[in-house]
């Protein structure tokens, strides 16, 4: 049955020792001093709607003129240090700062541009949690992808990730048949899964972009989460799969179509296997990540007994009922699906 939507905002979890030791192992921490309550200085936010006239869920932030020249400074010195490791990046400027009312992070988006030819980039300014730190890490090792992210204190800085919101995705190509659409569903097939063995909920289709790239005879496309907020959060296992969504029900039929369930399997199969590669590649980081997340609290008592319940009827392993912690099921899921052992 698909899930319409998430019924209660998640809290914020705080960084706690061990988890910044591990960031500061792997390069994650940054003294920049530019903080997410500096930003919430603004004067005004003007609404800025899509080109069809309507709401976003976006306001651009404006700021009292005496402040706008530090904003302009730090926040290209935050860009150079996430971008170009703190290399002097020449002719770049500050456009615009966004500030989202949705969702649990409520982030700041800066638009960043260069002055001699006027291409832009972005990156965001959050709330640190814990639990989003957790699923940035777990999605530098397990995706196919690289995650570009600075933690100071309670501040977390973020890359833009490149592509298509999933949902706009489907509402342009509504009646249109897309280019390559076996391609598609099997990416769809791979990303399902690849959420599912690292717990990563709340995959609706605004949570995920889709990236296309021009292949020399066709369109290719791979699919990425945007948002890490419910990294081992939920306590139902299906709300760990992006095909019980609502949102995704185009996706889902897409796949049906053109997949038998046998090919499904097989895509899954392969993912799994990339993901056993992945974490080959990163045993180290993987070993450092969820020795701490095992001792840290990154959703309630009652998700945990939820799933940790599922999870030993699903696996049919008494084991998964013994644990105390998220990271404790998310380590023996692992295990399982990957057939591995972390420790």
């Amino acid at each position: 049955m698909p899930f319409n939507h998430i019924e209660y905002k998640k809290p914020i979890y705080k960084i706690k020792a061990p988890l910044r030791d591990h960031l500061d192992q792997y390069s994650r921490l940054s003294d920049i001093s530019l903080t997410y309550e500096d930003l919430l200085r603004y004067q005004q936010l003007i609404p800025i709607t899509d080109d069809n006239g309507k709401d976003t869920n976006w306001f651009s932030a404006l700021y009292p003129i005496e402040e706008q020249k530090y904003f302009q400074e730090e926040l290209v010195k935050i860009y150079q240090t996430l971008v170009a490791d703190g290399d002097i990046l020449n002719y770049v400027k500050v456009g615009s700062i966004d500030f989202c009312s949705f969702g649990n992070s409520k982030p700041f988006r800066i638009k960043v541009i260069n002055e001699i030819n006027d291409n832009y980039d972005y990156f965001y300014i959050k709330k640190a949690d814990a639990s989003r730190i957790y699923g940035l890490e777990l999605e530098e090792i397990f995706s196919p992808d690289k995650v570009t992210f600075l933690v100071n204190k309670s501040t977390l800085i973020e890359d833009h990730v490149v592509g298509i919101p999933c949902d706009e995705f489907i509402t342009r190509n509504k009646k249109v048949k897309i280019e390559n659409r076996l391609r598609f569903a099997k990416e769809f097939v791979k990303f399902n899964e690849r959420c599912f063995v690292r717990l990563l909920g709340d995959m609706r289709a605004y949570n995920f972009v889709v990236e296309i790239t021009q292949d020399f005879d066709n369109v290719q496309y791979r699919l990425r989460a945007m948002d890490f907020d419910q990294q081992s959060y939920e306590g139902r296992k299906n709300m760990y799969l992006p095909q019980y969504y609502k949102d995704n029900l185009p996706l889902v039929d897409l796949a049906r179509e053109l997949l038998t369930d046998e090919m499904a399997q097989q895509y899954m199969k392969q993912e799994r296997v990339a993901m056993k590669k992945r974490y080959l590649a990163y045993k180290q980081r993987t070993k450092s990540l969820l020795r701490r997340m095992k001792k840290d609290t990154i959703s309630s008592k009652e998700n945990i007994e939820t799933l940790k319940k599922e999870f030993a009827v699903y696996y049919n392993n008494p084991q998964f009922l013994n644990f105390k912690t998220m990271g404790q099921i998310l380590e023996l899921h692992i295990e399982t699906k990957l057939g591995i052992k972390i420790f």
